[in-house]
């Protein structure tokens, strides 16, 4: 199955809040399949249901060689005071800028089955869930930069080749 393309900055899908995830079903599992595939490329810590055009409650994570998907997340948890961390990403292609994120971050959601799971960890992981779950609010990761910043990552992306 092709890999699906990564909406880009722009797309009003990525701006949208995501919906809930009521019923499990095969297109459910589908989603899955595609979020997890797509996550598995290289230099991807993390793929949001809207990045691939889905509006649904959805993200894969790939960190440190362990890849994973949850449902429903909701970040119940964050520690620590927000630092500045170098991020980018798949839908502001070549935009890469330090954002405010946490140390820490716990999720919890549910997996294909319905069964609880909890995702949480520092470092990378932290920053990947907070990102991932900013993306499910419709919110990319430019608006946690500090405005001077923000002006600038706005300034490449309209000089960029793909905006």
């Amino acid at each position: 199955m092709p890999i699906r393309t990564i909406r880009l900055f722009g797309d009003p899908v990525l701006r949208a809040p995501s919906v809930p995830i009521d019923e499990i079903d095969d297109g459910i599992r589908a989603l899955v399949d595609d979020l997890v595939e797509g996550v598995a490329l290289p230099n991807r810590a993390g793929l949001a249901a809207p990045q691939i055009g889905v509006g649904l409650r959805a993200f894969s994570y790939n960190v440190d060689g362990e890849i994973g998907y949850i449902l429903n997340p909701v970040l119940v948890e964050t520690r620590g005071e927000p630092e500045l961390v170098g991020e980018g990403c798949l839908s502001i292609p070549n935009v890469w800028h330090e954002a405010l994120r946490h140390p820490y971050a716990r999720v919890v959601g549910i997996d294909v089955n319905g069964d609880e799971l909890v995702l949480e960890g520092e470092g990378l992981m932290a920053q990947a869930l907070q990102h991932e779950t900013d993306h499910l609010e419709g919110m990319l990761f430019i608006s946690r930069l500090p405005p001077e910043t923000r002006r600038q990552a706005m300034r490449e992306i309209r000089e960029s080749d793909w905006f």
